[in-house]
Parts: structure tokens; C-alpha cells; sequence
């Protein structure tokens, strides 16, 4: 009875959502800019799920594989599979399991069929070390990352990983690639999260994201949130506060395999490809950052033409997606940057008329936390997305939702993107309420900088309304929907010019969506570059 309510439910949300009536379009905006009022009665603040729960606890024996995650390759026919054999430690004393002696196996068929096919990868340990006396050094259990290539598109595969001559295999596990790069061919949902954590709040937001069956996950950043631990395992919901004299920022790397364990049971059979966010930061010895980022999950950098984990493109079905790093270079004259040019320049709009960027800390938002403080990568990177027609940018970071009417150096501009802030996956910091154009809310501008990246790009706006301020009075004009709850977005791209973007609360039952719009693209309006003009930009 319980798994046919589900399908109702889920019947019932396609019928409202893709029904239509009433939800606007953006090129009936721009829209008046809308404030939800805040909801003092949904709990606001997240509680960490304990390392007694079942749900973070190692099930298996030995070195049998456990957080088992797919992400995708450049193109539909190539998937990578990863997973950790082995378990951690933590502690003064910790001697790092060999790697060569688990192999990266995946054996793998269509369903229906036998499971004949084998895939051989590579697997790597790492470690989070602390030159300080007192505080517990980390290394991983051994974590295996293999590419199956020569898959078909849109077909429903099956799989098993692990290393089979130790008898260690996982149970059978299944995927359904994405179908093929072309105009009119795209996943059917795509569910959209940021600063997820592991908390009771993020086990909400998940539940209802898998409700919605999403074909692709994209994560905008922060995912473990194990950098609000001291090595001991004492956490904080704000660590520099309660922890402002310790001599390193430190985390309690377990909290990266809890969330795997959880989140294994979904991201084991729908892809999730992420991208850096600042809680990945983790500094440790010898200056090393992002180290259980780049080591857990597998990236198709190298298939993208990228030398980073940091940066990467690919294709789901008419979609080109461009996965860019705050917290790395983003300078005209980086790497990053040239990429980007590279890769720009290389999209077929004919082929995937769709071209979406996500990285985490956004440029266009109007709540007070983290208030214009990826101004400098806006400053050098705006004017290339804008010339290349970028249609939807996904951010996370500002622990709220809001979405833009489609906007350029910040004026009203329907050749821009929307911007769409989902930082509100429910992780255990509090939630962003209060708003900069709000009256005794303007940051001091000194404040504002990342502090990773540093830099001051965020002077006073020299026109428009908050001319000679840094700070609107008002919900700026380019803001066209705000809110502060948990929850998560389902992009569903329903042809080459139709987007239907729709917003899930966690408060709301399964078919209801706190805001949804279609995104209407208008390549006649808003030409993107030319294929002829492509090696002028490069």
C-alpha cells in the first residue's frame, strides 16, 4: 500500500506542476520582485543526524564496497562508478591501507541481460593530517573510481563493484545513462541542492528529492559539512565562534563517510556531480585544501578538457553543463578562465541548446550572509557567460532560496541568465533571514571579501537606484522571488526553448511547489556566438 501511495503522490505532482496553470513565464517578466514572508513556525535550524543512527552506520564486512556513487562522463556513454573498501581511522596513530591490495572492479551488463561486461579503475587513500600535538589524524578507507565507457543511451543498466577475488562484491546496483546530446532529447528531471550537511532537515530534503525521480543530481557545494567538527568530534553550528583558538580550522572526517553511507541508497542508482563549495576547504598539513573532494568523488575533468577537479563540463542530452571554481583562480589570465573560453567556444548550440553554469557562492543574491562576496569572480567571468548566452546559473552557499529575473551587471536584461540560489539543503548552520536592502542590514562593505580568495571588488553601485551605495533599499529589481526555507529545485527541460524550474519546500507535501516559472529561452531575441565567430574568442 505504502510504495502505491508514493506513486499517487508522484502521479499527483507531475498533474499540478506540468499542468501550467498559472505559472509564469520569463518572458512575460520582468516580474515584480516577491518577498515570502519567513514561516517562524518551521524549524530554521538543522540537527546534526549522531553516529549511533543506522543511517550513517558501516553495514558491511571487510573490504566489501560501501558509498557507492555514479557521476557522469563528458557524454552519454560513459559513466564512472565509485565506491571505499576498508575502513577508516582516526587517532595519533594511523597507518594508511595499501591500495594495491583491493582492485577497482566493476562488472556491468544492460538489464534484462547477463552482467558479461568489465570495467578496471584506479583507487587512491588519502589523509587529513594536523602538525599540532593533541589533534587526531585521519586517513580513508581505499576509494575506487572506474569509468565504464561504451554504454548506450537512455538505457536502464546493472552493475556490480568490487573486487571479486577477494569475494567482496556489492549487491547488483542500476543506472539509466543519459540520452544522447541533440536538440530535442533531455533527462526528464534534473534535482537541484546546495549546502545539503547530514542532518535530520537533509534526510527531508532528500526524501522529497527522490520522490520527485531525478535522473541527474547536481550538488552545488558543501556537501559533509565535517569542517564543523574538531578532530574529537565535538561540533559547533557556528566553529569560529566556539572554536575561534584553535591553531588549524580543523574536521572530523568521519562525517565525510557518514554522509556517503547515507546518501548510498540514492546516489548508488542516480548520478551526482559536484562541485566545490567552501566547506570542502579543509586546510591541513603542508597547506593542502579540498582533499577529500577531489579524492571521494570522480570528476570528468580530463574528459572536458580540464586540469582541475575544481572545473569541468558535460552533456545531458541538450544540456551543456559548466561546473566552475570559486575557490580556485577564476583571473583572465588563469587556467580556469582560458577553459572556460575553450569550452564555451566549443558548445554546439545546434546540438545542446541548453547551457547552464553552476559554482557555489552566488553572484546575484540579496540576503545579508555572504552579501556581494563573489563580487571578483563576477568582475571576471560575467562578460564571457553573457556573450556565450548562458540560460540558468545555480548557486549555493547563501543557506536560502531565491531566484532572479534574468539579469546582467546587475541591470534588467532579457538576454541574461536566471539565477537560481538553492544553498538550502538543510545542513546544520542556521538559515539566512535577514536581507541586505533591509534597514540596519547593509554589511559593512570591509566585511564582505571571501575569505579564502580574498580580494575587494564590491564598491558602491555607481547607477541605477542604489546609485552611491552598496546596499539597495529596497529588494532590487532583479530580484524576482525570495525565501528562506529548506528544500530543493527540479529542472525539467521540456524542448529547446522550454525549461519548467520548479521549487520544493520541505515543509509542503510532495505536489506542491513554492515557486515554479518556466524559463523561456529566445535564441532569435538573444543570439548566442555564431559557430564562425568561435575562434575569434578563443
Amino acid at each position: 500500500m505504502g510504495s502505491i501511495w508514493v506513486t499517487l503522490l508522484f502521479i499527483s505532482s507531475i498533474m499540478v506542476v506540468d499542468g501550467g496553470v498559472g505559472i509564469p513565464r520569463t518572458i512575460d517578466g520582468p516580474f515584480k520582485p516577491v518577498t515570502v514572508p519567513l514561516d517562524k513556525s518551521f524549524r530554521g535550524h538543522a540537527v546534526d543526524i549522531p553516529d549511533t543512527d543506522p543511517l550513517v552506520q558501516r553495514t558491511v564486512q571487510g573490504f566489501q564496497p560501501e558509498q557507492i556513487s555514479l557521476s557522469l562522463s563528458t557524454s552519454h556513454d560513459s559513466v564512472w562508478v565509485s565506491w571505499i573498501t576498508g575502513e577508516f581511522q582516526i587517532g595519533e596513530n594511523i597507518e594508511p591501507l595499501d591500495p594495491e591490495k583491493v582492485a577497482s572492479i566493476v562488472k556491468y551488463g544492460r538489464f534484462g541481460r547477463s552482467i558479461n561486461r568489465q570495467a578496471v579503475g584506479y583507487s587512491l587513500v588519502y589523509s587529513q593530517l594536523y602538525p599540532f600535538e593533541g589533534l587526531q589524524n585521519y586517513t580513508s578507507g581505499i576509494i575506487h573510481h572506474v569509468r565504464l565507457t561504451g554504454l548506450r543511451a537512455n538505457t536502464l543498466y546493472q552493475y556490480q563493484c568490487g573486487d571479486p577475488s577477494l569475494s567482496a562484491m556489492s549487491d547488483i546496483h542500476y543506472f539509466r545513462t543519459m540520452p544522447v546530446s541533440g536538440p530535442k532529447s533531455y533527462p526528464s528531471r534534473i534535482a537541484v541542492v546546495g549546502d545539503l550537511g547530514l542532518t535530520y532537515n537533509t534526510t527531508s530534503t532528500v526524501d522529497h528529492m527522490a520522490i520527485n525521480h531525478p535522473d541527474l543530481i547536481l550538488l552545488v557545494g558543501d556537501a559533509s559539512y565535517a569542517n564543523m567538527y574538531l578532530t574529537n568530534g565535538t561540533s559547533s553550528d557556528c566553529y569560529s565562534c566556539s572554536f575561534s583558538n584553535t591553531p588549524i580550522h580543523e574536521t572530523y572526517q568521519p562525517r565525510w563517510d557518514y554522509w556517503g553511507r547515507y546518501m548510498e541508497t540514492l546516489i548508488s542508482s542516480v548520478p551526482i556531480m559536484v562541485v566545490e563549495g567552501n566547506h570542502e576547504i579543509e586546510a591541513q598539513a603542508e597547506n593542502k585544501t579540498f582533499v577529500a573532494y577531489s579524492s571521494r568523488f570522480a570528476f570528468p575533468s580530463e574528459e572536458s578538457g580540464s586540469s582541475s577537479t575544481f572545473y569541468y563540463s558535460f552533456n545531458a542530452g541538450g544540456i551543456h553543463f559548466i561546473m566552475l571554481g570559486a575557490y580556485i583562480s577564476y583571473n583572465k589570465s588563469g587556467d580556469q578562465y582560458k577553459w572556460l573560453e575553450r569550452d564555451l567556444a566549443s558548445v554546439d548550440r545546434e546540438v545542446t541548446p541548453w547551457l547552464v553554469a553552476t559554482w557555489h557562492p552566488p553572484w546575484y543574491s540579496t540576503y545579508k550572509s555572504h552579501y556581494r562576496e563573489a563580487e571578483c569572480m563576477r568582475v571576471e567571468m560575467e562578460d564571457l557567460l553573457y556573450t556565450y548566452g548562458v540560460d540558468i546559473v545555480f548557486n549555493g552557499h547563501v543557506h536560502a532560496y531565491e531566484r532572479s529575473n534574468r539579469v546582467y551587471n546587475y541591470t534588467l536584461d532579457p538576454c541574461g541568465p536566471v539565477y537560481i540560489t538553492v544553498g538550502d539543503g538543510g545542513n546544520r548552520e542556521k538559515m539566512a533571514i535577514t536581507h541586505a536592502d533591509e534597514p540596519g542590514n547593509c554589511p559593512e562593505p570591509s566585511t564582505t571579501p571571501d575569505d579564502f580568495m580574498g580580494g575587494f571588488c564590491a564598491f558602491n553601485f555607481t547607477s541605477g537606484p542604489a546609485a552611491g551605495k552598496f546596499c539597495w533599499d529596497q529588494q532590487p529589481d532583479y530580484s524576482a522571488f525570495r525565501e528562506s526555507s529548506f528544500g530543493h529545485g527540479i529542472l525539467e527541460v521540456k524542448n529547446e526553448t522550454h525549461a519548467l524550474w520548479s521549487w520544493h519546500r520541505n515543509q509542503d507535501m510532495y505536489d506542491i511547489a513554492g515557486d515554479a516559472i518556466y524559463i523561456v529561452r529566445q535564441p532569435d531575441k538573444c543570439p548566442p556566438v555564431k559557430t564562425e565567430d568561435r575562434a575569434k574568442k578563443i
